[in-house]
């Protein structure tokens, strides 16, 4: 880790867990050095080793501010996170048995790809959503009436999307540990919901700082709310529900993954007695009100997990690759965070121009991956060489986490 202050430039320093300032891309440094200038920062900007330019926050930066929260600090995707379980299933039997449709995992990943809607599909009819009652339930009357017609949208739509997967980065993917064992992955967030939430309120927030002639640059896109403002409050509430609705389908995916796994292993080989660890689930897109160097602040972790002393969380890298379950070591300095993935080393334009549909195919084939994606022309903005290498970011943050178990890719849902 290394920091860097200008006292010309910066009021508050960044500390940044790379090896040196080279290792940042310059748009990523520029945003940094935004939030290094707001008023309300505690302490320090922290970037994790996997950091890159986001929307007005770099992915993988983490801050602590003082009676304020920035939806863009957050993250549009907001609850984004992962999900993960352990079987005791030797992975060999995935890879050899056959069935009617391919190797048992192939017919794993066929089975998912019928029954977990991806990309921009969603189910045919209402799901139960446990997340979206709780929140009605729990909203005075007064409020509700007041609810935005976009966000009382969004209500609606989230019945139809709870157990989806999405696009881009997120996945379902099957994983072997180091001792052969299959291992069940899920990346996902709150779809649309959040999406929705984060702008509607991040235009709010914009409009507010405007009338009160802020001193935070429009152009850094980092408006903020008042956490005791009425407006702070109901994007604190919006946010919550957007937590809870990304936890619970990750969870819904992980169940119907379970199921399929369960069913399809008992079909196919003599094994019956499956067991199945507890959960380890995070979130990487949220801000927390915590205690840090003596003040109760508002972390937000955009794109960086909680890493407290004991604590575990997932760190995944690309497809093909290998993924890690971690156990926080709460290092103050990170305020008690550390990184969430490989992270991106290369944009998705671009990507999918340098690698091609076949190129991407034919490299997992090579590793012995099996993909599962209904709609394969796009599938180069997820090679594995669009992202940092995982065991450099892993190698860069031993201060913040402890390795407990390395996972490989051994089949990936992609949406």
């Amino acid at each position: 880790m290394f920091t860097i202050f200008n006292s010309r430039e910066q009021k508050y320093p960044i500390k940044v867990w790379l090896e040196n300032e080279s290792q940042l891309e310059a748009e990523c440094l520029k945003q940094a050095k935004n939030l290094s200038n707001l008023p309300f920062i505690h302490k320090w900007v922290a970037l994790m080793p996997d950091a890159h330019s986001g929307y007005g926050m770099p992915i993988g930066g983490v801050i602590a501010t003082e009676q304020v929260i920035i939806p863009n600090a957050v993250g549009v995707d907001i609850g984004c996170g992962m999900e993960f379980v352990q079987t005791d299933i030797p992975v060999e039997i995935l890879t050899r048995t056959e069935t009617p449709n391919g190797k048992l995992a192939q017919a794993i990943i066929g089975d998912i790809l019928r029954n977990i809607p991806t990309g921009f599909e969603h189910h045919s009819k209402k799901q139960t959503c446990s997340s979206v009652v709780r929140f009605m339930e729990n909203l005075p009357p007064k409020q509700f009436n007041e609810i935005p017609a976009v966000l009382m949208q969004q209500l609606e739509d989230a019945q139809y999307q709870i157990g989806t997967l999405g696009s881009g980065n997120h996945f379902i993917e099957l994983q072997s540990d180091d001792h052969g064992n299959l291992g069940i992955m899920v990346h996902s967030g709150s779809r649309n919901l959040g999406y929705k939430i984060c702008n509607y309120y991040n235009n709010k927030a914009k409009e507010l700082n405007g009338q009160e002639k802020s001193s935070v640059l429009p152009e850094w896109d980092l408006a903020y709310l008042y956490t005791e403002s009425e407006t702070g409050k109901e994007y604190i509430r919006w946010m919550d529900l957007a937590l809870d609705f990304a936890r619970e389908n990750r969870r819904m995916m992980l169940e119907r993954v379970e199921s399929i796994v369960q069913n399809l292993v008992r079909k196919y080989t003599n094994i019956d007695n499956i067991e199945l660890s507890a959960p380890v689930s995070c979130h990487h897109n949220y801000a927390a009100l915590e205690q840090h160097y003596g003040k109760t602040v508002w972390v937000h972790r955009k794109g960086a997990i909680r890493a407290g002393k004991g604590e575990y969380g997932i760190v995944p890298g690309a497809m093909g690759t290998y993924s890690y379950i971690v156990e926080g070591k709460g290092n103050s300095e990170s305020f008690e965070s550390c990184s969430h993935g490989a992270g991106r080393c290369m944009s998705r334009t671009d990507a999918k121009e340098k690698f091609s549909v076949q190129e991407t195919v034919n490299d997992l084939k090579s590793l012995g991956v099996f993909l599962g994606k209904a709609k394969k022309s796009d599938v180069g903005e997820e090679s594995r060489f669009a992202y940092k290498e995982i065991d450099f970011v892993i190698a860069n943050e031993t201060d913040l986490i402890e390795i407990t178990k390395r996972l490989k890719t051994v089949a990936v849902v992609k949406g």
